[in-house]
This record gives C-alpha cells, sequence and structure tokens, in this order.
C-alpha cells in the first residue's frame, strides 16, 4: 500500500495506471472520457429551516449537504472616538471588520437606501465578513488542516464573485449574514473540494430571502409569506446566467488532461489544479456583459497530488536491506554499501514506479484554464447541468 494515501495500489499498478491515462486517447479505470463527469444524485431544499439546501452523492458513495442560514444584522457605523480616532461600531463590538470596508464615497454615489442588494445593480458596498463558511468531515476536528484549506479555498470563490457579498446589502444599517454549513456525511474517497463546490453551488443557487417592505433606511420590515420571498441568485429571464461559482478539480497525466480524477487517478497524477469559474455577469467586477458564452476565472490552486507521496518500486537487487545477491554463477556475493549505490546509479531506470515530483508547467495550466472557461467547455456544461437540478 502506498503510505499516507490510503490507497491500496503496488508500485505495479501504479505504473500500468499511469501508463494507461498517458495514452491517446487516455484509458480510465471507469472508461470515461477525460472531460466527463462521474455520475451524480442531486436534490435540492431538503431542510425545511434552512433558507436554502442542498444534497449531492457521487456514485462512490460519497455525499454531502449544504444548508444555508441568513440572518439580519446591524451594519458597523463610523465613531469618531478621543483624538479624532475614527472607529467601527456594530453588533460585533468595536474595530473595524474583516475584508473591504465600504468607503463613503461609494455609500452616497447613487444611494437610495432602497435595499439594492438583490437588485445586483450597487455594487461595492459587501463586506467579506458577512459571509461565513464551515466544513465538518467524519473522523476530523474543525481545525484540522483539510477543512480550513477547503473552506478557505471555497470562501475565496465565493468573495471574488463580488455579486454575492453586494447582494446581502439591505441599507445603510441593515444587511444580511449569510452562513453556509457544510456536512460531508462520509470518509472522502477522493478529494472531496468538486463535491464541496458543486453542492454549495446549489444550495446557494436556491436560497431564498423574504421580501423586504420597509423603505429606504428603515429598520428592516420583511413579508411574512414565504411564498413572495426573492431568491439570492434572482431566476428572472434576463438573469439565468447569474449563477454562484463552481470549483472544478483538473489534474493532467503526461500530454492528457482529466477531469474529476478519482482517487485512484490522483494517486498517479503528475500534477493538479482547482479552477474556480463563475457566470460573466454575476460578477461585479465585470464592466460590459459577454455575448461570447464564456466565464470567469476567479481563482486558480494548485493542490499538492498524493501522487508525491506514493511508494517508488524498486527491484530486490538494489534494496539496500539486501546484503547479498545471486551471480552468474549462482553463488552468493557479498556486496558493500558502495557497490549497492552504483548498481542503483547504474540501473535508475529499473523501478517500476518513481513517483512525480515536479509541477504543473505553465501551458498545461493555460490549457486547463481555456477548457473550462470558453464557450461551451466543461465549465458551462457542468452549470448547465446543475441548473437542470428540480427542486
Amino acid at each position: 500500500m502506498a503510505p499516507y494515501t490510503g490507497i491500496p495500489l503496488s508500485p505495479a499498478e501504479l505504473s500500468y495506471l499511469h501508463t494507461s491515462l498517458s495514452q491517446d486517447p487516455p484509458i480510465r479505470p471507469d472508461a470515461r472520457s477525460p472531460t466527463r463527469f462521474r455520475p451524480l444524485i442531486a436534490e435540492t431544499e431538503i431542510l425545511p429551516s434552512a433558507n436554502g439546501s442542498a444534497r449531492i452523492c457521487f456514485a462512490d458513495g460519497t455525499e454531502a449537504i449544504v444548508g444555508v442560514k441568513a440572518e439580519v444584522e446591524k451594519s458597523r457605523t463610523a465613531h469618531f472616538g478621543v483624538g479624532g480616532e475614527t472607529k467601527a461600531e456594530g453588533v460585533l463590538g468595536w474595530g473595524r471588520g474583516g475584508g473591504r470596508d465600504v468607503d463613503d464615497d461609494e455609500m452616497a454615489e447613487g444611494d437610495d437606501g432602497e435595499g439594492g442588494g438583490l437588485s445586483g445593480k450597487k455594487t461595492g458596498r459587501g463586506k467579506d465578513d458577512w459571509l461565513e463558511v464551515a466544513i465538518e468531515i467524519p473522523g476530523m476536528r474543525d481545525d484540522d488542516a483539510l477543512p480550513i484549506f477547503l473552506a478557505a479555498m471555497l470562501t475565496e470563490a465565493l468573495l471574488a464573485d463580488g455579486g454575492l457579498k453586494d447582494r446581502l446589502w439591505i441599507n445603510t444599517r441593515f444587511h444580511w449574514r449569510l452562513y453556509i454549513d457544510i456536512l460531508l456525511l462520509s470518509q472522502p474517497h477522493s478529494y472531496p473540494l468538486p463535491l464541496l463546490s458543486l453542492t454549495t453551488h446549489l444550495a446557494l443557487l436556491n436560497t431564498r430571502l423574504p421580501s423586504l417592505i420597509s423603505e429606504k433606511d428603515e429598520d428592516p420590515l420583511f413579508n411574512d409569506d414565504w411564498e413572495a420571498s426573492t431568491h439570492l441568485y434572482p431566476h428572472t429571464p434576463t438573469t439565468q446566467s447569474s449563477k454562484p461559482p463552481i470549483t472544478l478539480l483538473v489534474m493532467s497525466v503526461g500530454a492528457n488532461i482529466l477531469f474529476d480524477p478519482s482517487a485512484d487517478e490522483l494517486a498517479v497524477a503528475d500534477g493538479v489544479v482547482a479552477i474556480s469559474v463563475a457566470s460573466s455577469s454575476s460578477t461585479a467586477t465585470t464592466t460590459s456583459k459577454k455575448e461570447d458564452g464564456t466565464l470567469t476565472l476567479l481563482a486558480l490552486r494548485t493542490i499538492d497530488p498524493p501522487s508525491r507521496l506514493t511508494a517508488a518500486g524498486v527491484p530486490n537487487v538494489l534494496n539496500t536491506t539486501t546484503t547479498t545477491t545471486t551471480g552468474s554463477t549462482g553463488a552468493q556475493q557479498n556486496l558493500s554499501a558502495a557497490e549497492v549505490l552504483a548498481m542503483k546509479e547504474r540501473d535508475q531506470g529499473v523501478s517500476v514506479w518513481r513517483p512525480p515530483r515536479g509541477g504543473v508547467k505553465r501551458g498545461v495550466i493555460a490549457r486547463m484554464v481555456r477548457m473550462v472557461v470558453e464557450k461551451d467547455g466543461v465549465g458551462a456544461e457542468v452549470l448547465g447541468g446543475l441548473g437542470g437540478v428540480k427542486t
């Protein structure tokens, strides 16, 4: 078994799998094409007490549930303390909040105080700390490295799509605080980032907020009729392209690029990249809508593949624990450490499997990004499939 990976593959099996995936076209263990995703089961609105929820189960049995809760919170307001020091006062106490603070010029520009957050017309008003993502994985603590790293990558993509935090703005005095709770119901059989991202996408796509009936900077008053509630991401025909971001996992083996890799495929990956994209018209940084159907790249992260930790296969004749070897006459010969080292240097290519040690070339990363963001590319196909999930 390869150490630290939990993948019961011998060096010979790793070498065979790497050779199969390096062919043109690649031969994947489950016979998928390079851009085809594993089958999954998805459903939404499964938690009645949440503003939005979703569940996705992969074919390998890995399952995740995401619940989205929203609560009204008083925004921090400018306050001048002793000596003219400017502080921020609000429900979270003194001090400036994490993330980007709203400038006075932005608050005054075009301000009519009518809760423009959901309309998406007023940008630059949201703050990063209005969004909180928490991930729970069985057998791991909340402060373990994997849950923290996964939460950071999902949060990075959600905040990079500036439209989300701007939608949480109610007026100059109040805002929505959004809590995204992610629960992985089973041990991850492969890297869980795509599963958590797709489930979060579905939950946000179906998140509803009560309809606001108060005006301007009044204390928020909402309609009690849930049927009159408003989607966080409106589903009107004019905003069909406004969707939450998604993060896809892409790996390279030789000259081939594979999407949605399984655990066995990750064990032989030369490089792994997480790519976060969103619809062009849903990002606040886009000045004009793109009509060519391409997506916007939000974040790009390289993932340390488990293939680097797999054990190399070494013939027994070169094993350092072997002190004797059989010569051409059949007699046992004692070998010194220097002789064993010389044989290793002479026969470097004898190893059945040699773990990859390098990174991902810039040209390969550029190809990965193009395949995701281009018109009718993999990203558009995934977004279209998730958009077809019925409540």
